[in-house]
């Protein structure tokens, strides 16, 4: 006689890091992810020669910071990781898989806590890497001008990696948004309206307090994070991590608490 043994629980048991193998096998098995990660390496990439290929030194862009320079195509990369991070989450509740998610993963915060590592893993290291390609390859065409630099000067390492950064915390933020309104449309226009649009509008007043608080704004930090000098009108580097840090953490931390007390 054969006797049957009832499989082991841990067999079966709901871990963090089979989560996030779940995550990160539906982001890399649907072709609309890695047609938008693409896209913004692209931008990155393609602006970036053409910037230095066109580059003339005494022009209009003598003043701008290499760096800058160089990764001008981060704020259309911008766009696309945006749209990356409102898909991982608002598009299941498009889709209705985010059902699926949950019934598999009762407790539901670590869906979301792992949808937020898989992107930050996979953005933070495609765009660091695309940074650093990008700039090299833009100093090919600007090494006999007067942006000529190097991954050695002061800054520059920093400010690559700062620009990746940036664009995953910016990403991030959209991933929270979309968690947060459980609308693809409707994180989209939330995201425009009152992260890329309020601050241009508020900069409008006449009142010194307004133009400082705008330094913190979402994307003006991140602009602050990818310069390897400081950008008049811009904080530094580290209170620019920070504030774009808490942004970030608080909506996420709203899109837990919406989660976790609201019904799918």
């Amino acid at each position: 006689m054969t006797t049957t043994h009832p499989a082991a629980p841990s067999a079966y048991r709901i871990t963090p890091r089979r989560v996030m193998h779940a995550e990160w096998h539906k982001l890399r098995s649907l072709r609309s992810s890695w047609v938008t990660v693409i896209s913004a390496v692209v931008m990155v990439l393609g602006v970036g020669l053409i910037m230095g290929a066109t580059y003339t030194s005494g022009g209009g862009d003598s003043d701008v910071d290499t760096v800058v320079l160089s990764l001008y195509g981060s704020v259309l990369a911008q766009i696309f990781l945006v749209v990356l991070g409102i898909l991982m989450t608002a598009g299941e509740y498009t889709t209705g898989m985010v059902r699926s998610s949950l019934t598999a993963v009762p407790a539901r915060l670590p869906v979301l806590w792992a949808k937020a590592a898989v992107f930050t893993g996979t953005v933070f290291s495609v765009m660091l890497v695309t940074a650093v390609v990008t700039f090299a390859a833009a100093q090919a065409f600007l090494q006999d001008t007067d942006q000529a630099a190097s991954f050695t000067d002061p800054g520059v390492l920093r400010a690559l990696t700062g620009n990746a950064g940036a664009l995953t915390l910016l990403g991030l933020l959209a991933l929270g948004l979309g968690a947060l309104l459980r609308s693809v449309p409707g994180a989209i226009g939330a995201f425009i309206g009152g992260i890329m649009i309020l601050p241009e509008i508020l900069g409008m007043l006449p009142y010194g307090i307004v133009e400082r608080a705008i330094m913190y704004f979402p994307t003006q930090a991140a602009g602050a994070l990818g310069s390897a000098t400081l950008i008049p009108g811009t904080i530094s580097p580290g209170p620019a991590l920070l504030a774009l840090s808490l942004w970030t953490g608080t909506t996420l931390a709203a899109a837990a608490l919406t989660l976790k007390r609201r019904d799918v």
